[in-house]
C-alpha cells in the first residue's frame, strides 16, 4: 500500500520563477473565462510578463509568495500583500491562490490559504480580503471555510 500524497506549503524562492509563470498564466486564463472574467483580466490581472513583478514581490517585506507542494511537485501558489488604508490601520490581501485541476481537493490551497492568513496575522492586519468571480460557488466556499465573508459587492454594466 503505498502512502497518501503529501501536500504542503513553503516559501516561493527565485529558482522557483519560471514554474510560477506557468501557474500565473493558468490561472489568469482560468479566470478570464469565467463569468465576470472578461472584466476582472482587464481591472485586477497580473499584467503580462509576469516573471519581472513575481521576483520583486519575492524580495518585498508587503509581499508574500508561496508554492503549493504535493510530494515537493509544485502544483500551486498563492501571493498575499500588506496594504496601508488611510487610516493606517493594514489589510492583508490574497490576491493570488490557484492550484492546478489535477492537484485540487488535496488540501494544497488550504495549506497555502492558511499560511497566507498566518502571514497577514503577523504582520498586523485587520482583517483579510481577496476577490471570487460571481458564480464561482467553489471559491466562494472555499473562501468562506477560512471565514471570509463578502464585504461588498461590485456590479457592472457593458456597453456597447
Amino acid at each position: 500500500m503505498s502512502a497518501a500524497p503529501e501536500e504542503s506549503c513553503r516559501p516561493a524562492m527565485e529558482d522557483d520563477l519560471p514554474r510560477l509563470v506557468e501557474l500565473v498564466d493558468a490561472a489568469v486564463t482560468d479566470l478570464r473565462a469565467g463569468r465576470g472574467g472578461a472584466v476582472w483580466a482587464r481591472y485586477n490581472a497580473r499584467r503580462a510578463p509576469y516573471e519581472a513583478a513575481l521576483r520583486s514581490e519575492l524580495s518585498s517585506p508587503d509581499h508574500h509568495v508561496l508554492v503549493g507542494l504535493l510530494d515537493n511537485t509544485i502544483m500551486g501558489y498563492g501571493v498575499a500583500r500588506v496594504e496601508r488604508l488611510a487610516d493606517d490601520g493594514l489589510l492583508g490581501v490574497v490576491s493570488d491562490l490557484y492550484t492546478e485541476p489535477g492537484a485540487r481537493e488535496l488540501g494544497i490551497g488550504e495549506a497555502t490559504m492558511q499560511a497566507l492568513v498566518d502571514w497577514c496575522e503577523a504582520r498586523g492586519c485587520f482583517g483579510v480580503d481577496s476577490l471570487a468571480l460571481p458564480g464561482d460557488r467553489h471559491s466562494k466556499n472555499f473562501f468562506e471555510s477560512f471565514g471570509l465573508v463578502a464585504r461588498a459587492i461590485i456590479v457592472h454594466r457593458p456597453l456597447s
